[in-house]
């Protein structure tokens, strides 16, 4: 098939193209860098003529009021080019657990983009992750003071960007869902026992202190962000992934 994947370029992209082309497929990256912008629509007819499939994985820049507003423009541009140059299914990467925490802006920008996609012309795939275990230095650095690291009690159930990787490509390479699979790493952590595990294994001075009100993931309740009902165990162990 023709796929486009448009954020091919990314952590995650670049990995699906590497792995749908070698199985077979034709898959194009396409991103601001290759001259295609979700936002003002440049490049994007083009970027999908002659696609069976359209991967979208473009991410808003930010995690704040603007973020909504991004996945709006960038859904509503994409999905009337697909429409228009008859792509037949159109996949997206989101998060486990997004409706689950109204207070964050950007879980609630993450599930507006998959309402429009649900609600749009073409045949869809929403496969829902998460959190990268990619990210975990990041969140760390969020509320790092000094030599003291604060993170919440959070549940997590970390994902390789391997494993995710994976799974999209499948799904883009087969039929429409017109539904969502939920993806996980096999281990569930609280983010204050992630954060002493990554420093544990990697030690750069830093030590973890519990605190409950402590950066982005303090918004949310209880488990909100491990997976409920069917879902899709990833290979991955973070402690391997740490190695």
């Amino acid at each position: 098939m023709n796929i486009a994947v448009i954020g091919g370029t990314g952590r995650i992209g670049s990995q699906v193209v590497k792995k749908l082309n070698a199985a077979g497929h034709q898959a194009v990256p396409h991103s601001l860098s290759t001259g295609v912008d979700v936002i003002t629509g440049q490049g994007l007819a083009e970027a999908v003529a002659g696609a069976d499939v359209v991967v979208n994985l473009t991410n808003s820049p930010t995690f704040d009021d603007a973020s909504p507003a991004f996945f709006q423009t960038s859904m509503d541009n994409l999905l009337a080019a697909g429409h228009k140059g008859g792509v037949g299914h159109v996949v997206i990467l989101s998060v486990v657990g997004a409706d689950q925490v109204p207070d964050l802006v950007y879980y609630r920008a993450k599930v507006l983009q998959e309402d429009i996609l649900k609600a749009g012309p073409v045949s869809y795939s929403i496969v829902r992750a998460t959190q990268f275990m990619e990210f975990i230095d990041a969140v760390m650095s969020w509320t790092t003071e000094g030599d003291t690291v604060r993170l919440p009690t959070t549940p997590l159930q970390p994902i390789a960007a391997q494993d995710i990787s994976d799974t999209v490509a499948e799904v883009a390479a087969g039929p429409p869902l017109n539904g969502t699979l939920n993806i996980a790493g096999p281990d569930v952590f609280p983010l204050d026992e992630l954060g002493r595990i990554t420093l544990n294994a990697h030690p750069d001075g830093r030590t973890v202190v519990t605190d409950d009100t402590a950066g982005m993931f303090a918004a949310v309740h209880g488990d909100a962000l491990t997976p409920k009902g069917d879902v899709r165990i990833a290979p991955t162990h973070y402690s391997d992934w740490l190695s």
